[in-house]
């Protein structure tokens, strides 16, 4: 066991690091606050390799690993994790084609989403479904050499910028079909946006499918395994919010040890106050024990291994660590923390997200358990 990252991680991670100081944070309030999708900040992202890290470079990837992803990343949501989270999810339809689809599907889909060239989403959450597969009321019927997907989509991210989406749709049959979807197919709509309080700019939308035609060979698996390959992509999908909290957390830390420095109280820094230093420890000590559940998850899941137990734990504690996390940087920054013109007070409601998005916290303990018991 070796805690030690390798010279390729550290030259990854520096690299990440001077793309989200040059170019991510200096755009990160303005993101927040117009709400709008920043899609050269995505393009860039994809010319520089960052949305194909885990994936083989014969389809379009760098080859860095799950490793790679999460510290990449990392730093990436540090600046703002919207930008991130926009990496994350295009990780997602990827991760779909390359555990389970075929040859040529990598080549068609795989290849574009991670050279850069598209950016794909995820459509599975309905308004009754929650994060029950068993409610979807999307259906895909079959045509004479394809499917015809109808129903209504909420919450999909980088909706106005996905050229693919992977969508779940219920067979006619039982169980799920997964289907890689062409957004500029008739009748895929884009409609209303979500204002969510935190992750603003992400582009999430209610999205359409009426009647929207898709050929046969953009079902992603076999007939009715939509609910096992939503299952695998969601490990990934928690991986990655794991290691947005994580972050958070870190970029809360930074700008609270720097405020403590330079705040004065009664002709000293508030640093040297026992109760503001309580505080530091305590979100150091946590920051830590996530980040390390995060990195040993994409460690397994380098070796070949499921990380659906592994990546439900990185994600339940390191989202509630984000909010604490953010909370006491809020009580460390005072009154200024709870401005709008203050990082932190951004901090504090991206970290919220990272407790609902990709399945709330009550659903993480659940899958726990029921590895458990």
């Amino acid at each position: 066991m070796d805690f030690n990252l390798g010279e390729q991680e550290k030259m990854l991670q520096a690299a990440a690091r001077r793309f989200a100081t040059d170019l991510v944070g200096p755009r990160a309030a303005e993101i927040d606050a117009s709400g709008q999708f920043p899609f050269d900040l995505a393009e860039e992202m994809g010319a520089q390799g960052y949305r194909g890290l885990p994936y083989p470079v014969k389809y379009g990837g760098t080859g860095a690993g799950y490793a790679g992803y999460v510290l990449a990343l990392e730093q990436i949501c540090q600046a703002s994790m919207t930008v991130g989270a926009i990496m994350a999810i295009n990780t997602v339809p990827e991760e779909a084609v390359f555990r389970f689809g075929n040859e040529e599907q990598k080549r068609a889909f795989l290849r574009p989403l991670a050279k850069g060239e598209l950016l794909g989403g995820i459509a599975f959450t309905e308004a009754e479904t929650g994060s029950d597969p068993g409610l979807i009321t999307t259906i895909a019927r079959k045509s004479a050499d394809g499917y015809v997907v109808t129903g209504q989509k909420q919450f999909v991210a980088l909706a106005p910028a996905a050229k693919l989406v992977l969508v779940f749709a219920r067979r006619e049959g039982e169980g799920l079909n997964a289907f890689i979807v062409d957004t500029s197919s008739s009748g895929f709509i884009v409609r209303e946006p979500c204002e969510t309080m935190g992750l603003r700019g992400l582009g999430t939308s209610v999205v359409y499918l009426d009647d929207v035609y898709v050929p046969g060979q953009n079902l992603v698996g076999e007939e009715g395994q939509g609910f096992d390959i939503l299952l695998e992509i969601m490990s990934i999908a928690r991986l990655g919010v794991a290691a947005e909290a994580v972050a958070v957390s870190q970029a809360a830390l930074e700008l609270s040890v720097d405020y403590a420095r330079e705040r004065k109280a009664r002709g000293r820094p508030i640093a040297k106050l026992p109760t503001i230093q309580w505080h530091l420890a305590e979100m150091a000590s946590r920051i830590e024990a996530s980040r390390w559940m995060v990195y040993r998850a994409a460690f397994l899941r380098d070796q070949g291994l499921s990380i659906r137990y592994e990546s439900s734990l990185a994600k339940l504690f390191a989202s509630q660590s984000a909010v604490e996390v953010t909370r006491m940087a809020m009580q460390v920054h005072g009154s200024y923390g709870a401005m709008k013109t203050m990082p932190v007070e951004r901090l504090y409601r991206d970290a919220k997200m990272t407790e609902i998005y990709v399945g709330i916290s009550e659903l993480q303990r659940n899958i726990i358990a029921s590895y458990l018991v």
